[in-house]
């Protein structure tokens, strides 16, 4: 049985993907848009930064959307539907189907709650690699579900790649259960 109790998990940064299936006149867009860059010769759509909920937006005319920067899956759906709302009451932009929206990445930092030796580490797992004059961490590659998990000595942790929290805690958790496997988990001793 995998002991999950000292693991902490923070969402950092969620990126999606979004499809408001209207185009958009940028020219107009770029109007309406607070804190927002649109510069067609270096980038072919709008960079637009809302403050509540904290989210950018990448706005192009195909009704098109990225959205970074949010720490919930409610932020992008609030970031969303602001834009969704600004574009409907300022620009006079009809929707006829409600957005599609799909996380593409999500990046959690965290800490596993112990120290390790990476070199024992990087020794033992397999799908890592190590190079320490390149890169302090381990980096732990997950095949289901897909992720990447950084591993510092310091037990710290980064996983990315997670299309969900839950595919993050399960990333994590085979990571321990390759690390208890190859008997790199050192037991508490009982004082």
């Amino acid at each position: 049985m995998v002991d999950m109790s000292r693991v902490k998990l923070r969402i950092e940064n969620i990126v999606a993907s979004v499809d408001l299936f209207a185009q958009l006149n940028l020219e107009k867009v770029i109007e309406i848009c607070p804190n927002s860059k649109y510069n067609p010769e270096e980038f072919p759509g709008i960079i637009c930064r809302f403050d509540d909920p904290k989210v950018a937006l990448l706005i192009f005319s195909s009704g098109k959307l990225v959205v970074t920067g949010a720490k919930s899956v409610d932020d992008i759906k609030m970031g969303v539907n602001k834009l969704i709302e600004l574009l409907s009451k300022k620009v006079g932009t009809r929707f006829t189907k409600p957005p599609q929206i799909d996380i593409q990445n999500m990046v959690f930092s965290g800490d596993i709650g112990m120290e390790f030796n990476l070199d024992a580490v990087a020794l033992s797992l397999p799908n890592c690699e190590y190079e320490p004059e390149q890169f302090p961490g381990v980096i732990y590659r997950v095949k289901d579900p897909k992720a990447v998990i950084l591993l510092f000595s310091s037990g710290k942790i980064v996983c990315s790649g997670a299309k969900s929290e839950n595919d993050a805690w399960e990333a994590v958790k085979r990571l321990i259960r390759e690390l208890e496997k190859y008997d790199l988990i050192e037991e508490e001793e009982e004082w």
